[in-house]
């Protein structure tokens, strides 16, 4: 099976077109400029060559991308911009993430793509399960920000072409994705574990879902050729939940350093988090959201390959052994 898959240079794309490959499927990265199709050709190999289609948006051609495919897995996304520049926000994610599926989706119509898979987003359901169960597909969807409101509208978008084209669609909504080669706030965690700083959450009682790269890698290839998984949304995690505390153990683990944790009142982090605008930061240490995956394991008959424990200190040995740069398939 020919696959396309968009995002392939990035993250998460580098451990799907692998899953695919292990699966013995014919890749097709589909990259956004020649500096993008540069990397995937550099950081992935056992690929076809890859398709540059320009930006994502209603106006994209899919064609060069699409030829042959019998599905397609769509992973780039205008993401959080920790800088924001766009006048209107929620208009720029929509312009990438709703407008520009759209397109794909009728594109791959056309194109006689069976099933096109889209990495939607845990934001659809909301922010926080603190006090609450945890999020699952039957949950009502409930958007906090432009980004996971972009997200419900795209999954809205695939619905409406698959009802209208025939096409098989499949949404999966991941929480924070872990693993070798990760950035953002998971690379700055890992940088202060490896210098040594004390961590002030050591009471916090949180509790937290992630999924390892390679798991949603795996689930995403699985969905690609599921006969079950047509038509279908999944929430998905690594399968347990961890605290914060939990979490920067594993990291520690990994990277080979004591775990330097200390109690801190909430009241203080708060205060402290404030004025430096790192308060949303701050709520997601402490605060809780968990990702019920019993759906897509009870249909699917998926089991994540790798443990939540596995896969934090397989990252933090990357860090510990790179300093943070990416690696080669």
């Amino acid at each position: 099976m020919l696959v396309a898959v968009t995002g392939a240079d990035g993250f998460v794309g580098r451990h799907v077109c692998r899953a695919l490959r292990a699966r013995g499927c014919e890749v097709r990265p589909a990259a956004r400029d020649e500096a993008c199709a540069a990397r995937a050709r550099d950081l992935i190999r056992g690929t076809l060559p890859p398709v540059v289609v320009g930006d994502i948006g209603p106006a994209t051609d899919w064609s060069a991308a699409l030829a042959g495919a019998e599905a397609v897995i769509h992973l780039a996304a205008r993401v959080h911009v920790m800088d924001e520049k766009a006048a209107d926000p929620l208009e720029a994610f929509r312009e990438v993430n709703v407008r520009g599926t759209r397109r794909l989706a009728e594109a791959a119509a056309a194109s006689g793509v069976r099933r096109l898979v889209f990495v939607s987003s845990i934001k659809v359901n909301g922010e926080s399960t603190t006090g609450r169960a945890p999020f699952c597909e039957r949950d009502a969807p409930d958007p906090r920000d432009a980004y996971g409101v972009s997200k419900w509208e795209a999954e809205q978008a695939l619905a409406e072409v698959g009802a209208g084209t025939g096409l098989e669609t499949v949404a999966v909504r991941p929480p924070l994705v872990h693993g070798p080669g990760v950035g953002g706030n998971m690379l700055r965690l890992m940088r202060l574990i490896k210098r040594g700083v004390p961590l002030p959450f050591a009471g916090v009682r949180n509790r937290r879902t992630l999924i390892a790269a390679d798991n949603l890698a795996d689930l995403l290839a699985l969905c690609a050729a599921h006969p079950a998984a047509a038509g279908r949304t999944f929430t998905a995690g690594d399968g347990e939940d961890l605290s914060t505390a939990d979490l920067i153990r594993a990291l520690a683990a990994g990277l080979g350093r004591p775990a330097l944790l200390v109690p801190a009142p909430h009241g203080l982090l708060r205060t402290l988090a404030s004025p430096l605008g790192r308060s949303a930061a701050l709520d997601r240490l402490t605060g809780s959201l968990q990702v019920d995956s019993t759906t897509v394991c009870e249909v699917l008959g998926w089991t994540p390959p790798v443990t939540a424990a596995e896969g934090l200190a397989r990252m933090g040995r990357w860090y510990r052994d790179t300093g943070g740069r990416s690696l080669a398939d």
